[in-house]
């Protein structure tokens, strides 16, 4: 299922820097950046609970705002990218 993840992070002090450098770390190794607060990850529902227990042990929820959006493949989905980002395709061949 495609999740999308987006994220708030008060950094207002250095404890937030570091929430947010937290947050962003564990997104960038799950799923791709589409922009600076938002990733696209494609994932199971196992690699989707994993994610999000690693994402709620690191934010403060009286501060900060954590939204996942769980896209199952079975409904169907359309992603409109407009600009200069280009995605990457999950399911496409393995090229390195």
């Amino acid at each position: 299922m495609l999740i999308l993840v987006c994220y708030d992070v008060n950094t207002e002090t250095k404890e937030g820097r570091r929430r947010l450098r937290r947050v962003a770390r564990v997104c960038e190794a799950t799923g791709q950046r589409v922009q600076k607060s938002v990733f696209e990850c494609q994932l199971d529902l196992a690699k989707f609970e994993e994610l999000e227990r690693q994402l709620l042990a690191e934010i403060d929820p009286k501060l900060d705002c954590l939204r996942l959006y769980r896209i199952p493949k079975t409904r169907g989905y359309e992603v409109l990218e407009y600009g200069v980002f280009t995605a990457v395709d999950f399911d496409g061949p393995l090229v390195l």
